[in-house]
């Protein structure tokens, strides 16, 4: 995959346009760190290619949270229970009005 640094986009766009037909993706650098990954779309559904970028990003954070709580420790059986009891306990009876 291809890097370009901001600077180079400002002064070679036409070059990115090239780079992005022939390798069909790059990464744009700001002070030598990835900014933006940068996809070509043409001839590709719009909508389709958005959601499944944004259906990785929700698989990312999902695996962000897997990671956290694996390192502050998972909940037990009981403990998930005992939550769902308390949820369950909060919650107004059907046909109760207020």
């Amino acid at each position: 995959m291809k890097f370009i640094t901001v600077r180079d986009f400002r002064t070679g766009t036409a070059n990115v346009w090239d780079i992005l037909e022939h390798d069909g993706k790059m990464v744009l650098t700001n002070n030598g760190k990835p900014a933006a990954l940068m996809i070509n779309i043409a001839n590709q559904d719009f909508e389709a290619v958005l959601d499944s970028v944004n259906q990785a990003e929700f698989m990312r954070a999902v695996n962000n949270m897997r990671a956290i709580a694996a390192a502050n420790g998972y909940m037990t059986e009981e403990e998930i229970e005992a939550e769902i009891q308390a949820a369950r306990a909060e919650r107004k009876p059907q046909g109760q009005t207020l």
